[in-house]
């Protein structure tokens, strides 16, 4: 499934505000007669994306995988939709069966706005470099403590991950930052990018990344870059090839 997160506090289940999970169980619902529970492989935050998004429903139901589609895409809203469907073991876990995904982060790297990319993406108008953030971002690639690039509060106790390739490159005016590791902390993505945003402006020192991974402080990072330009790209399982 893919989805627009402008209208969503993000994937999860929330008691007072809209969420891409309760939009797809009332669909799940109606078409099943049943409320199953679905079951994300990640926790989109407040209006971020996803090009690709997978999860599981463990149902009693027997219709075909079409149907299922068809019918979910009938009752969801606009914004949010089915791609596919296929049968898996029931013990399979969207989550925890996940090896790895890849985040798109989007710039607008222009004085003009791009109507088309409203809440789509971060208008930032002083030039960049993107050939300098590429370069700086290839200290990123490799397994590291990235508590530096986790937002403050967060509860995960391993900060450990290990980033397997990250690129920058630019499209006119438009700054496309890609990265795939075998997970992801809370806003990490979104701090790297805030991080090579201040690189290019000169705010952070350049071949500083490996320190400011090694402090393991947050404070030494740059900015977190807004939630609007972040996308989910792309989720792995272990039988895909990446």
């Amino acid at each position: 499934m893919r989805y627009c997160g402008t209208n969503y506090s993000g994937w999860q289940v929330q008691a007072n505000a809209p969420t891409v999970q309760q939009a797809l169980q009332d669909a799940v619902e109606k078409l099943f007669q049943v409320r199953e529970n679905v079951t994300g492989c990640s926790r989109t935050d407040s209006g971020v994306h996803a090009n690709m998004y997978c999860c599981n429903i463990r149902t009693a139901s027997s219709l075909p995988c079409d149907t299922v589609v068809k019918g979910l895409n009938a009752y969801l809203p606009d914004d949010i939709a089915v791609l596919g469907c296929e049968k898996v073991d029931y013990d399979f876990h969207a989550r925890y069966d996940c090896s790895g995904k890849e985040y798109l982060y989007l710039i607008r790297n222009s004085a003009v706005r791009d109507p088309f990319l409203i809440d789509r993406c971060w208008l930032f108008k002083p030039k960049l470099d993107a050939e300098l953030m590429h370069e700086q971002a290839q200290a990123f690639v490799g397994e590291h403590d990235f508590s530096a690039f986790c937002a403050a509060g967060a509860s995960t106790v391993n900060n450990v991950r290990t980033v397997k390739e990250i690129t920058v490159e630019r499209r006119g005016d438009e700054i496309l930052l890609r990265v795939t590791a075998d997970g992801f902390l809370y806003n990490m993505v979104r701090i790297m990018v805030g991080t090579l945003v201040d690189i290019s402006l000169g705010k952070i020192p350049r071949d500083t990344i490996p320190q400011i991974i090694a402090s393991r402080d947050r404070e030494r990072a740059g900015v977190t870059a807004p939630a609007q330009g972040l996308y989910l790209n792309r989720v792995f399982y272990e039988r895909e090839k990446k």
